[in-house]
């Protein structure tokens, strides 16, 4: 009898593990790479605080968060966009009903090689930029330089509002260079003077050079009135209300701490 009770108990931790449903103490993190850095400063400072809970986190893309909460193998989903109504749908059908939490202003901001001397873009030609209509830097006032696109895949919702807010629908052309996060895309401009691609606002540092859109800076201010054209929320869902320890962390990220976090991390805080 007592080796079957010891069975019974191996295979319900078993099946906890591998349901993909968190176990007591343990809070499972996927999605967007734009949200990466806040849920990791986030997640270090509740463990902190909590040293019995354990936050493993990792990236891949709003899309792959977002399907992680459709089949119920994450307690949060990090998006940089929301949520669409056919993946709503898809969860509440898999029995998971997502819960969406604002944590964060951001603005996604147009990047190219220090050396450029483009100041300024307008919607209009960063859309015809990724078309291919606009090839070379000179028909915008630079060097007679071929220019090189850079996007995001498109799992990403960085790409998603890109492709929303600036190609209206448009198709981005085949030849621009896919890559897979907003470091990647940061190091991709980086190191080519004819390089351009856009990043969130928390990974714009000194290795590029950021650029206006119709003349308007993309500034944390800029970002939270909506002056800035490219502008959006960041999010984290749950496939459900959450409870417990996950009530407990998404607490600490909306508090004035955790939006302090927000703010390190070089997003814009809520308030």
């Amino acid at each position: 009898m007592k080796r079957t009770g010891v069975l019974l108990a191996s295979a319900a931790l078993l099946f906890g593990i591998f349901s993909g449903q968190a176990l007591a103490g343990q809070i499972v993190v996927n999605g967007s790479t734009t949200v990466l850095p806040i849920a990791q400063a986030a997640a270090e400072a509740f463990m902190e605080a909590h040293p019995d809970v354990n936050i493993s986190i990792s990236g891949g893309g709003s899309g792959n968060g977002i399907k992680a909460i459709i089949d119920k193998t994450t307690d949060i989903a990090n998006s940089s966009r929301f949520i669409k109504q056919s993946e709503v749908e898809a969860a509440v059908k898999n029995g998971a009903y997502p819960v969406p939490f604002a944590v964060a202003v951001d603005a996604i901001i147009p990047v190219v090689h220090p050396s450029n001397p483009v100041k300024d873009l307008t919607i209009e030609q960063l859309r015809d930029i990724y078309m291919g209509k606009i090839t070379n830097w000179k028909e915008l006032g630079g060097p007679d330089r071929k220019i090189a696109a850079v996007t995001r895949d498109t799992s990403s919702g960085t790409f998603e509002v890109w492709e929303e807010k600036v190609m209206n629908k448009e198709k981005i052309m085949p030849q621009a260079q896919v890559v897979a996060s907003s470091g990647a895309m940061a190091q991709s401009v980086a190191g080519n003077p004819g390089a351009v691609g856009y990043i969130g606002i928390g990974y714009v540092d000194s290795s590029t050079k950021t650029v206006t859109v119709n003349g308007v800076e993309g500034t944390a201010r800029n970002a939270l009135n909506g002056s800035f054209p490219v502008s959006r929320y960041l999010f984290m869902f749950t496939p459900g209300w959450p409870e417990g320890e996950v009530m407990e962390f998404m607490n600490f990220i909306l508090s004035d701490a955790g939006q302090k976090i927000v703010e390190e991390s070089g997003f814009v805080p809520l308030r």
